[in-house]
């Protein structure tokens, strides 16, 4: 039997480590998924911090005050659902700005964490008492699942690295963390640099910056005048003809792709329709990435339904919503910066998914290694279906990027193993570190409070928000292991600049001249690029096996992270695969806590509401 853990692991410097990883990774690989708490999906991980992990009275929420439908108050805590419930297919509760404030609860600085039934409740509330189905998605917040409804995820966490401890940087919805999972803000530099471009109320309703809400990007949209043939794609159904669409303001701070550049950068710039605009805030940036004589290194955006003609195969159907019927337009970061979507040559590093697969297959990747995201969509490309035979669900459920309403969760997971498995299978699994992880919490309970590193305009919390889960999988990589280093989304792009020696975003010229400005003007430290200098934002490095690297034990296998596409290809609740299967006994069950799954529970409120 392969031997899976080094009998010690040898203690390192970061800098040894550093220059390990420089050595042995070459392709980061981050599979990108949507709004899922820790505690929701990973709670009753063994060893991981749940809302188990200590007596009830000394976990933040774990009792919370939920309305009755005849107007009285009662308490409701973390229940399990599973195949029986058909946990894998969910309504989406509130995850706005506003909301996931008013859920956490911060009271003198300190995030009390227990408003998450309730608030979800009472947005749903037309009177002074509730209906059924507010009272049902204020107990949906509540809800968590673990390996008899995920367990190719779970799988993943208990053979690799789980970290718990890894927070939504920006406290909003989905289109926040996917710019952050490139630029490590939303715009807290282009805020301080021009303070009227800040987004005005309370974040949930206006354009501006930092982007704290799901408006669409400017470019792609009908009010960009690009010519239709050189358009970025949107989804149909984003814009209506005739209307006023608002969409975001044009993002002007740097990002992964142009530290990515090195010393290409001048010269891809100068490709840019409009420079004076789009390139105003990093001019100084693109001279110092330029000076630095760092060889360039490949950046790829892969989501589905991005792609248009035969040279992607997952451009989505041609039927009543048209071409990109399966392309969600507010999760593409990098749509959102002119730079990147005004200038042709960069915009070619964005992709429909088929390209990625393509590129593994047929070995063309850049050589020189790089950074390559991961989206799936409202459809999948495995033409999978809901293992609830529902017609409601069969029809509203096919999508594979894990966002509740449209995604069901184990087709969504089937997208993830999927995908490692074509990276396992490739040449560059042996230099490869692959992260799975998701944009936002979904507005689901989380018990561990989150670090309140910055405020907006409004004055509220804008960083960071409650836990997302984070997995790492390398033939480098611990197994079996738990990671508790602090973090957020600003980690992945640490892990970048540590891997590939990249300059730290936070450490820019015009990037620091904005953090400095937030000082000055906003009396904030913190407003910035979280990729150096914020304190508590891990680089992921604890999840490396100092041993592999050190070549004192072998890498691991492709084999060890490839799942059998028997269990890819047919729904647990098909194969019976779940914690039994995987040896697992979570929290929950080895402490025999009862389950108590509300009478009147509905994982559907709005689909299927009860009668």
């Amino acid at each position: 039997m392969y031997q899976v853990a080094p009998a010690k692991e040898p203690n390192l410097s970061p800098q040894q480590m550093t220059k390990l990883l420089r050595q042995k990774i070459k392709y980061v690989f981050v599979i990108y998924q949507e709004n899922r708490s820790f505690d929701s999906y990973f709670g009753t991980f063994p060893g991981a911090d749940g809302p188990f992990s200590q007596e009830p009275k000394g976990t933040p929420g774990f009792y919370q005050p939920l309305m009755n439908v005849d107007g009285t108050t009662g308490t409701i805590h973390p229940f399990r659902i599973g195949p029986k419930q058909f946990a894998a297919d969910t309504n989406d509760v509130d995850h706005s700005h506003p909301m996931i404030v008013a859920k956490m609860n911060i009271q003198d600085g300190v995030p009390g964490m227990n408003r998450f039934a309730l608030e979800e409740e009472q947005k749903s509330m037309k009177s002074g008492k509730p209906s059924l189905m507010a009272k049902q998605m204020g107990e949906l917040t509540m809800a968590y699942e673990d390996c008899d409804t995920i367990p190719l995820l779970w799988r993943y966490a208990e053979r690799f690295v789980l970290f718990d401890h890894i927070f939504q940087e920006m406290t909003g919805p989905s289109t926040l963390g996917n710019i952050a999972i490139i630029a490590a803000q939303t715009g807290q530099t282009q805020w301080a640099l021009h303070p009227k471009e800040a987004y005005q109320g309370n974040g949930g309703s206006s354009p501006g910056v930092p982007v704290m809400n799901d408006k669409n990007p400017f470019w792609g949209s009908p009010a960009d005048p690009t010519p239709a043939a050189e358009k970025l794609p949107v989804n149909p159904e984003d814009f209506h003809p005739g209307g006023n669409d608002q969409t975001q303001i044009n993002l002007t701070f740097a990002s992964l792709p142009l530290t990515l550049q090195g010393d290409h950068l001048k010269a891809a710039t100068r490709r840019d329709r409009d420079p004076r605009r789009d390139l105003a805030d990093v001019q100084h940036d693109v001279t110092y990435i330029a000076s630095r004589n760092q060889a360039p290194l490949g950046f790829g955006w892969y989501q589905e339904g991005y792609g248009a003609g035969p040279a992607d195969s997952d451009d989505g159907p041609v039927d009543a919503d048209g071409l990109h019927a399966s392309y969600i337009t507010h999760h593409n970061g990098p749509q959102y910066f002119g730079y990147i979507a005004n200038n042709p040559q960069m915009s070619r590093q964005l992709h429909g998914l088929g390209k990625l697969y393509d590129a593994l297959k047929q070995k063309s990747l850049p050589a020189s290694g790089g950074v390559f995201f991961v989206k799936g969509g409202f459809r999948n490309s495995l033409h999978l279906k809901p293992a609830d035979p529902d017609p409601a669900v069969q029809k509203n459920f096919l999508g594979d990027d894990d966002h509740p309403n449209y995604s069901d969760a184990q087709i969504s997971e089937a997208l993830v193993a999927e995908t490692i498995n074509k990276i396992a299978s490739s040449p560059y699994w042996g230099e490869s570190a692959i992260i799975i992880t998701w944009d936002d919490s979904e507005g689901d309970y989380d018990h561990v409070p989150p670090p309140i590193l910055a405020k907006g305009p409004d004055g509220s919390p804008i960083s960071d928000g409650p836990r997302v889960p984070l997995i790492l999988i390398s033939p480098y990589a611990r197994t079996h292991f738990v990671a508790h280093a602090q973090g957020n989304q600003a980690s992945v792009v640490k892990l970048a600049d540590t891997v590939f020696g990249l300059p730290p975003l936070a450490l820019l010229p015009d990037e620091e001249r904005g953090r400095q400005l937030g000082e000055k003007e906003f009396g904030q430290k913190n407003l910035g690029p979280e990729d150096a200098v914020t304190p508590g934002v891990t680089n992921l490095t604890e999840a490396f096996s100092p041993a592999r690297l050190l070549g004192t034990a072998p890498p691991l296998p492709a084999s060890y992270a490839e799942i059998p596409q028997s269990l890819i290809l047919h729904l647990p609740e098909e194969t019976g695969y779940g914690c039994k299967a995987l040896g697992i006994e979570t929290t929950d069950r080895r402490l025999k806590i009862v389950n108590d799954v509300p009478r009147d529970f509905n994982p559907r409120p709005h689909t299927d509401p009860s009668e």
